[in-house]
């Protein structure tokens, strides 16, 4: 038998404005947090948990964003002695920060500073860091879309799962769409990509959102994590699927 539990985190605040389609526009602060939980029972027994804080920041001269995320999962599994134990079979923490400069001359355009790490315990890379520059400026918005772009160089220093260590230099690509479907609707689409001397590595984050009142919404994604090179004993792609509850405040 099977439960889906999908939780949300509880904080109290004012919600931006949810029918819009980029409420960050507005000064001030813009936070998002989300959390989803499956448990399962029966012939698998198992928990997963997943969860983001993602705040953003508008001044007159400043655009500033912080994420923290984190995913781990827990399977029942028998040991060797027919015991039945817990075993952690998937976690993975992640945070970032990205302060952008806007440009005077240039309404969307801004130079930005990032720096990212990842802890990916059974990942081909057990720890990605980053640092990068660059300039991003919004290339398309209608009332219904927006497409927003990034390009920049960085650095980057990684562990493998077999103990190696690389670093050097990189080129990052990013873009982030938004489709405003309805009121009550958005379709959000995040892809970038880093390119090394010796690996490519790529995020990308397919989403659906649906508003259920003024600070809480439904979200379904799919999400894509894919390294050109890895250890022999490592798939090149990891994959997430996920339903969350997103609380905005």
């Amino acid at each position: 038998m099977k439960h889906l539990l999908i939780l949300s985190a509880l904080l109290a605040g004012q919600a931006a404005a949810a029918d819009s389609i980029d409420p960050a526009d507005a000064h001030g602060w813009n936070t998002s947090a989300e959390l989803g939980a499956i448990s399962t029972s029966g012939n698998t027994v198992g928990t997963s948990v997943t969860g983001k804080i993602d705040a953003k920041q508008e001044t007159v001269k400043w655009s500033n964003e912080f994420i923290l995320a984190g995913y781990f999962k827990d399977e029942e599994v028998t040991d060797d002695n027919g015991e039945k134990i817990r075993e952690r079979s998937a976690q993975r923490y992640s945070v970032s920060a990205k302060a952008g400069y806007k440009l005077l001359h240039d309404d969307h355009g801004k130079l930005f500073a990032l720096a990212t790490h990842v802890d990916d315990k059974f990942g081909a890379y057990t720890r990605y860091s980053t640092i990068g520059i660059g300039y991003g400026t919004q290339t398309y918005k209608s009332d219904t879309h927006t497409l927003d772009v990034e390009i920049g160089p960085g650095y980057f220093r990684g562990v493998r799962s077999e103990g190696n260590t690389e670093n050097g230099m990189t080129i990052r690509g990013a873009a982030a769409l938004k489709w405003k479907l309805s009121d009550n609707a958005q379709f959000r689409q995040n892809v970038s990509v880093e390119r090394g001397t010796d690996n490519i590595h790529s995020m990308a984050e397919t989403a659906l959102l649906t508003k259920i009142n003024g600070t809480l919404q439904m979200k379904a994604a799919f999400n894509i994590r894919n390294d050109t090179n890895v250890p022999a004993d490592k798939k090149n792609t990891d994959t997430q699927t996920s339903v969350t509850l997103v609380y905005s405040f």
